[in-house]
Formats: structure tokens, sequence, C-alpha cells
């Protein structure tokens, strides 16, 4: 069974470490990205999500939302499952979308990736 906690690194090199996930699939942790639509360096900010329980030999989906407050006016949303591959090697896939604040309504066609 795939075990969302602990550290996690993906291809661009961001790390995100979830604690561990409560009874109800609550979890929390932190992102540290090395991706910003600042630039500069990056700190740690906060995920809070959830773990849909697996069924029987399925693969956790989960959905968390992490704040940029620290670099960033934006908040990203991500939604994904765990894998695990034959070598036991565990895997998260994800997509996401990343909503930036804008100052009008007219700009709002611009703010989400």
């Amino acid at each position: 069974q795939c075990q969302l906690s602990g550290l996690w690194r993906n291809e661009q090199d961001s790390l995100m470490e979830i604690s561990a996930v409560r009874d109800d699939g609550d979890f929390q942790g932190k992102y540290l990205t090395r991706v910003t639509l600042a630039g500069g360096c990056a700190r740690a900010s906060p995920l809070k999500g959830a773990q849909q329980q697996p069924s029987e030999g399925g693969w956790p989906t989960f959905a968390f939302t992490v704040r940029w407050d620290k670099f960033s006016n934006a908040t990203t949303a991500f939604a994904g499952q765990c894998f695990v591959d034959t070598g036991g090697k565990e895997t998260l896939t994800t997509m996401w979308l990343l909503r930036e604040a804008v100052g009008s309504l007219e700009e709002d066609w611009k703010a989400t990736r």
C-alpha cells in the first residue's frame, strides 16, 4: 500500500514533506518549491490535504493545497494518486492549478495557470 507520509521530491527538485495521515485521511505538511513566480529563493510553505481511503488492493487518491503566502500572493491546488510499482517504489502523480491574485475582474482571465 502506498503511504503519503514522508519526504517527496519531484522532477523540478522541489520538496514536499507530509506528516502522518490521520485515520480520517487528513494530512498537513510543508512544500519547498524550486520554481517560483517571482524568481529568487523560495521558502517552505504550508500544505493541507486529504486522502481518500483506498479500497482493498486500490491506490489512494488525494488532494492538497499550498498557500505561497511567504513570497507570492498565490495558492495552488493539487490532485493526484499514489502508486507502488513491482519493485516497491512509491510514485505520486498529480495535476495542479495555480491561482494568482490579480487587480481586477477584467484581469481574471490570466489569473489561473
